[in-house]
C-alpha cells in the first residue's frame, strides 16, 4: 500500500481539453470506488510527440503511435500507474510488459458531420472540401463522394471547429464521443450511420493501460471496468491487428455486445476510396477475440497483398 502522502494510483495522460476530460472521468470513477476523495489519485500531464507536432499529417511523422508512447514510457519507468487512453489511439500492438486492464462504458462511436453550409455530405457542393487527418476517414467520404476534396486537418476539438469557422474547409468530421464528453453535441450537424461510416477501431472506448506485473493497479481498475466495452474492443483489436494496421491503414471495425452475443462489422478501404472490402461476424461474446481474427484474416485473404500499396 502507498504511504499515507503517496497518492493512491497516479494517473498520465495527454494535456488536450479532451484527454483531461476523459482522465477526470476515470479520476472520479476510481474516487468513488475504492472510498476516497479524487485528490487521493494523481493526474500527470505527459506532452507527447504526437501533440507536439500539429503541422504534419500523423502518417508522415510516425503514426497514431505518437500519441501513446511517452505515456507508455512513463509507465515502463514506474513514473505513473495507469494511463488514460482513447482507445482508437492505441496501435495494433502493444509494448511487453504492458496491458489494457479496463475499459469504462463505450460512448457513442459515432462519426459527426459537421458542416456551417450543409445538412450531411449529399448537400455539400461538388468540389467542396472536407478537413480530415483520418485515413479511415478520408476514404469513407471519397468512397461515399469520389468528387470531394479531403485536405489535412489536425488538433484538438475545439481547434478544428474553429478552423471549420474560419473557412478553412466546408465540412469536418468528429468523433461523437469527444464532442459528448467535452459536452458540445450541439456542434454535430448530424451523427452518421455505424454502418454507413463505420468507426475507428475503439472508437468511443477510454481505455486504461498498465503495467501487467501490477496486481495491485489491476485490481483497481477492474473495479471500473466494463465487460460489454472490453469484450467489444477486444474483438476491433484482434481485426485490427491481424490487419497490422497503422496510421497510414484505412481500417474500420466496430463490435457491438448485447444479450450474450457480438456482432462485428470490419471494413478495409483504399486511401483514396477508390476501393473497399467490409465482412461481418457473429458470435457468442468468449469468441471476441476470435470472431475479430477471423474477419481480418478474411479481409486480408480477399484484398490481397498489395491492396495497401499507396
Amino acid at each position: 500500500m502507498p504511504s499515507p502522502s503517496a497518492p493512491l494510483l497516479r494517473i498520465g495522460t495527454r494535456g488536450s481539453p479532451l484527454a483531461l476530460a476523459q482522465a477526470h472521468e476515470v479520476r472520479r470513477r476510481l474516487a468513488a470506488a475504492h472510498a476516497v476523495g479524487e485528490d487521493a489519485i494523481a493526474i500527470t500531464v505527459i506532452k507527447t510527440t504526437g501533440d507536439a507536432i500539429q503541422n504534419r499529417p500523423l502518417v508522415d511523422i510516425g503514426g497514431k503511435g505518437l500519441f501513446t508512447k511517452e505515456i507508455e514510457q512513463a509507465l515502463l519507468d514506474d513514473a505513473i500507474d495507469v494511463a488514460v487512453h482513447s482507445a482508437k489511439d492505441i496501435p495494433g500492438f502493444l509494448p511487453d510488459g504492458l496491458v489494457l486492464a479496463a475499459c469504462l462504458p463505450r460512448e457513442d462511436a459515432r462519426d459527426a458531420f459537421i458542416s456551417r453550409t450543409a445538412k450531411d455530405f449529399a448537400s455539400l457542393a461538388r468540389g467542396a472540401v472536407v478537413g480530415t487527418a483520418s485515413p479511415r476517414r478520408q476514404a469513407m467520404v471519397k468512397r461515399l463522394r469520389p468528387d470531394l476534396q479531403v485536405v489535412p486537418l489536425r488538433g484538438n476539438v475545439e481547434t478544428r471547429l474553429k478552423k471549420l469557422d474560419a473557412g478553412e474547409c466546408d465540412a469536418t468530421l468528429l468523433a461523437m464521443a469527444g464532442l459528448n464528453r467535452l459536452g458540445l453535441a450541439s456542434a454535430a450537424t448530424a451523427p452518421l450511420d455505424l454502418d454507413d461510416f463505420v468507426p475507428a477501431v475503439g472508437q468511443g472506448v477510454i481505455a486504461l493501460e498498465t503495467r501487467a506485473t501490477d496486481e495491485a493497479t489491476r485490481a483497481r481498475l477492474a473495479a471500473i471496468g466494463d465487460a460489454a466495452a472490453a469484450t467489444a474492443l477486444a474483438a476491433e483489436r484482434a481485426f485490427l491487428a491481424v490487419l497490422d494496421g497503422s496510421c497510414r491503414t484505412p481500417i474500420a471495425g466496430h463490435a457491438r455486445v448485447s444479450a450474450g452475443a457480438l456482432q462485428f462489422h470490419g471494413l478495409i478501404a483504399k486511401p483514396d476510396g477508390s476501393a473497399s472490402f467490409d465482412t461481418s461476424r457473429h458470435g457468442a461474446v468468449a469468441d471476441a477475440e476470435a470472431l475479430g481474427r477471423d474477419a481480418g484474416h478474411e479481409l486480408r485473404a480477399r484484398a490481397g497483398a498489395d491492396f495497401f500499396t499507396v
